[in-house]
């Protein structure tokens, strides 16, 4: 992980074990079109978000209470120059619990200032993971709203 990827935390009382598995209920918090399955390593899903976009993910890593990992395996982002920006990068989730507090911390390791969807990605994932993944853990529902991009 270089320190200039895009990195946001939550804490929520949720056990860690319960918090991968809601991660991992990826349209109950991202408010997408989904297709799929992201509950275990080797998973395979899509993600839509409108017109021409896709998002293909593996599940590259999950370690449950512990951390899971999603590889973006091809993409296109009709919207910007290099549609294939957010191909080869990946979203971590790290969870550690105490107390039965969770502290979450995502990382979209590849998403930095220097790449173009950083202006519209950077305050989309800042959404996604304080408000809306945060209100799943909390409330069990998700806060979704309109796309940025």
């Amino acid at each position: 992980m270089k320190k200039n990827d895009f990195n946001s935390s939550i804490s929520a009382k949720i056990s860690a074990d319960e918090a991968i598995k809601k991660i991992s209920k990826v349209p109950e918090w991202w408010g997408i079109t989904f297709s799929g399955s992201a509950e275990k390593q080797k998973d395979h899903f899509i993600v839509k978000m409108g017109g021409d976009s896709f998002f293909n993910f593996t599940v590259a890593e999950l370690v449950p209470g512990k951390r899971v990992v999603w590889l973006v395996t091809d993409c296109n982002m009709p919207w910007y120059s290099d549609k294939k920006e957010w191909a080869d990068t990946k979203l971590i989730f790290d969870v550690i619990e105490n107390n039965g507090i969770t502290d979450l911390a995502f990382t979209h390791e590849g998403l930095t200032p220097d790449v173009e969807c950083y202006k519209d990605c950077a305050p989309g994932w800042t959404h996604w993971i304080k408000t809306s993944l945060f209100s799943y853990f909390t409330t069990d529902k998700g806060v979704f709203r309109e796309p940025t991009i």
